[in-house]
């Protein structure tokens, strides 16, 4: 297994979006992200859909890094969409207020109006995954839990997130080891073995890896409770900065396509575009 795979860590790749105060970047994930959800209009989800896959070029983010991550994404969004069109094969039909049947008959024939809906749900996964994986990927924890005390979050869950935030890739590199373990042992769970089996592997490897994620809790919080945490009111950060004119552009672009997520609410009379109008 090679250093880069499933490796969520943060690491410096000498680009704008490293620069970007961390604080920035969960402003524009958590506004893009909220808008996509609010806005189901398909062209204006496509425009982001492109934004945040041109952003995460930018990021010089290896697929390699995340290949895991955005297949496990992706396989639980193919079953998100069975699931709606399982349990409700019509809801489509209701929202677009026409049905244009594509093929098959009965209540779980397909139409135009289905399809859409579930392009739609579709769009908003590739809407955020790429944005919370530049999140992930392009933010110093410390310096984005500065960045959050500076906007009035309280320093103790600032401090919590960042330790959530360098948690994440000592977590993956221990999956790693003990998924490494138990081939060792004769237990395939390498892309050698068939999906079930695999699934099956790394289930097991969740036991060790919750028993050793409470271990090393609690050696965080005892040496937290040895150093006073929290026993102030305030606290000064090392990495503390101020915004820079690159965040202000960024909050600035996210403040335009809010706008332009709201004008298409108007515009369409609501959260759908409807082309099925004639």
């Amino acid at each position: 297994m090679n250093n880069n795979s499933f490796n969520l860590a943060y690491r410096d790749r000498g680009t704008w979006l490293d620069r970007a105060s961390g604080a920035t970047k969960l402003l524009a994930f958590i506004f893009l992200s909220g808008i996509s959800m609010i806005v189901l209009d398909t062209r204006f989800l496509i425009f982001l859909v492109i934004l945040s896959l041109i952003v995460l070029k930018i990021s010089r983010v290896k697929f390699s890094e995340v290949s895991f991550l955005i297949k496990l994404v992706v396989f639980f969004m193919i079953i998100n969409l069975l699931m709606i069109y399982v349990l409700a094969p019509g809801y489509g039909a209701q929202l677009y207020h026409s049905k244009d049947i594509i093929f098959g008959s009965g209540p779980y024939a397909l139409t135009k109006q289905e399809l859409l809906y579930l392009v739609n749900i579709s769009l908003e996964y590739f809407v955020a995954v790429p944005l919370a994986l530049i999140f992930l990927l392009t933010t110093n924890p410390s310096e984005f839990a500065s960045g959050l005390n500076r906007i009035g979050i309280s320093y103790k869950i600032s401090y919590a997130v960042s330790l959530a935030l360098r948690y994440i890739p000592d977590v993956t590199k221990e999956y790693q080891q003990i998924s490494l373990s138990q081939q060792a042992r004769g237990n395939e769970i390498s892309k050698k073995a068939g999906f079930f089996k695999r699934l099956r592997g790394a289930a097991a490897i969740l036991v060790p890896l919750l028993l050793s994620s409470i271990d090393r809790i609690e050696s965080v919080s005892q040496a937290m409770e040895l150093r006073r945490f929290g026993a102030k009111k305030k606290r000064s950060w090392y990495f503390a900065e101020q915004l820079k004119a690159v965040d202000w552009l960024v909050l600035f672009i996210v403040l335009l396509i809010m706008i332009g997520g709201v004008i298409l609410l108007v515009v369409n009379g609501g959260r759908f575009w409807n082309p099925f109008i004639h």
